[in-house]
């Protein structure tokens, strides 16, 4: 055998020994590829899923279910929840406004980019949470419901535990990171369950594809939607913390289920998951049974709130006007009204001929509502009102150590959040408040937050009018 024909052998060996190499390479990846697909747990620290039956509660698959998680965007799930237990109780309206503070319209995206002082109707807000996942939206509708964020998010994980989910703390109505704001796979699915059981005329807003809002068209980010047979929602969620998240909610002839991807490394992976354990699972879901029956409890908010209960008997007399569906908007009716009002007995019949609802006298306070179109949500905390009590408010025996007219912004349980109360309304009035003094009073286990030193009736009406123009809620009284 000549030199040259060996040459020309031996590279032919060894082209076909890489060509068989690579070969055994790509088998080995594809293997190893397919066991992380196969066992996302195993790979990802991050992973936790389940599966459970919706028609008998029976857990159909679990990995790490019961582990706590970062939520990520499924709280805005949590949100919603508790906009249509607002909407179910007549205590709001699609139509309503809600107004974006600054605190709201800071927030990061993704957002609609709304400016502080302007709003949307609720149905607004409900399409931006389920479609764009909009974090300004979330914050904004948390502070209208619950007077402030932080009284929201309270409002969110009393909710949870009434709806069994044991494991969840929530901080915030977005899901922007917090390391206190924590969840379950478990808890999550008994919240998409919840949803669906508890409020099926609002639930259908979870399966909307997109959502026009002024010229932009916000798809949704739940790409299952249109794409896997059965999935009519719910919601995706996304931080660095959390990974890709995903609760899906799939209804296919008689069998439903609701299952939850949580930690993925990315987007696609984690809805590959998803459409796997749906594949898998939905075909051993009974197709008969009452469902999970988790308990629907409650209203979660006092559905009334007003800048503070125990109005002036002389003055200017607070006039009710209704704000949105159910709250009420402290407004003076004019600056030379006298007629008396006797405390919360007067309020509460006001109340009852213009058909509001009366809170119930369960909870000890609660947060105040905006105040008309004022940008800045109303910190003050007030007194509920209630139809138990049939003591006038004015028959409870309070020190006088201060003459002439004052203003009275709120109340709170907490002096030391009257004092903050009061240093915020000082701050933003500038001379409005000059020469005044500011002071807490103790009352039925309340410190009011007031300002006295007015000149007169009128220089105290005027001092309320410029301070609800800043967001605050005021009322004038004599003494």
């Amino acid at each position: 055998m000549s030199t040259q024909v060996f040459k020309r052998k031996q590279k032919t060996q060894t082209v076909f020994r890489r060509f068989r190499f690579r070969q055994a390479a790509v088998a080995l990846f594809m293997v190893a590829g397919f066991a992380v697909s196969a066992s996302p747990a195993a790979a990802n620290s991050k992973y936790a899923g389940i599966v459970i039956d919706a028609k008998t509660g029976q857990v159909l698959y679990e990995s790490s279910a019961d582990a706590q998680r970062y939520p990520a965007s499924l709280t805005k799930m949590m949100t919603l929840y508790l906009v249509f237990e607002a909407l179910d109780a007549n205590r709001i309206s699609l139509d309503s406004k809600i107004t974006f503070s600054k605190h709201a319209a800071s927030e990061p995206p993704t957002k609609l980019g709304i400016g502080a002082g302007r709003s949307i109707t609720v149905e607004q807000a409900i399409l931006a949470l389920v479609t764009k996942s909009a974090n300004d939206a979330a914050t904004a509708t948390g502070e209208f419901l619950g007077g402030s964020e932080a009284g929201f998010a309270r409002m969110m994980t009393a909710k949870a535990r009434q709806l069994g989910m044991t494991k969840t703390v929530f901080k915030n109505a977005s899901g922007l990171p917090n390391a206190q704001q924590v969840t379950t796979a478990h808890d999550m699915a008994r919240l998409g369950i919840a949803l669906r059981e508890h409020y099926p005329q609002y639930y259908k807003y979870f399966s909307t594809r997109s959502f026009k809002f002024g010229n932009t068209r916000m798809g949704n980010h739940n790409r299952l939607l249109g794409r896997v047979r059965g999935v009519d929602g719910i919601k995706t969620g996304y931080t660095n913390a959390s990974g890709f998240n995903l609760v899906s909610s799939v209804v296919d002839r008689d069998r439903s289920i609701v299952a939850v991807v949580m930690g993925g490394r990315t987007g696609a992976s984690r809805n590959a998951q998803m459409e796997k354990l749906i594949a898998q699972y939905l075909p051993k879901a009974s197709t008969r049974g009452g469902g999970l029956n988790i308990a629907k409890v409650g209203v979660s908010a006092v559905p009334v709130a007003v800048a503070n209960l125990d109005l002036p008997k002389v003055g200017p007399v607070p006039e009710l006007n209704r704000w949105g569906n159910g709250r009420i908007d402290m407004a003076y009716a004019g600056t030379a009204a006298s007629q008396p009002i006797v405390g919360r007995q007067a309020l509460a019949a006001q109340l009852a001929k213009q058909k509001v609802a009366v809170p119930s006298p369960a909870p000890a306070y609660a947060p105040s509502a905006r105040v008309g179109n004022a940008a800045e949500a109303v910190e003050a905390v007030i007194d509920p009102v209630t139809t138990a009590s049939t003591t006038p408010a004015a028959a409870v025996a309070e020190p006088t150590v201060r003459s002439g007219w004052q203003i009275q912004i709120g109340a709170t349980p907490d002096e030391d959040a009257a004092q903050a109360l009061l240093g915020r309304a000082k701050s933003a009035a500038g001379n409005t408040l000059s020469g005044t003094e500011p002071f807490t009073m103790a009352y039925n286990e309340l410190y009011r937050a007031r300002f006295a030193g007015f000149s007169g009736q009128t220089s105290a009406v005027n001092a309320c009018r410029a301070l609800k123009k800043k967001g605050f809620a005021c009322w004038a009284t004599p003494n």
